[in-house]
């Protein structure tokens, strides 16, 4: 009895779902494409090209090597570009952007 309650009680309660997330699909959606404008409106940089080309410039006056290998975390994939580590960080650029001017490859 106790389980024929609870049932009923569970399918009444999922039969308003639908409309409750009909009116946030729609919401999500509008949203969704309003967040897609304003992305595509700003258009990608990398953080400061010119600070980029001071920290080469700096290192190579300096006759510092470049780091050898990308460190594991940067989970660096052969046909990689710097723009492809660009979410590590600008330390992460820099250094690949050092290795790229210095040897005229990627790792």
């Amino acid at each position: 009895m106790k389980r024929a309650i609870l049932s009923v009680v569970i399918m009444a309660g999922l039969s308003f779902v639908p409309a409750v997330f009909a009116g946030d699909a729609e919401d999500m959606a509008e949203m969704q494409r309003q967040l897609n404008k304003e992305v595509l409106e700003k258009p990608f940089s990398v953080a400061d090209q010119a600070k980029i080309d001071a920290y080469v410039q700096d290192a190579a006056k300096k006759n510092l090597k470049p780091i050898e290998q990308p460190p594991a975390n940067w989970n660096w994939q052969p046909g990689y570009t710097c723009a492809s580590i660009y979410n590590y960080g600008w330390r992460a650029y820099s250094d690949c952007a050092y290795y790229h001017r210095y040897y005229g490859r990627y790792w």
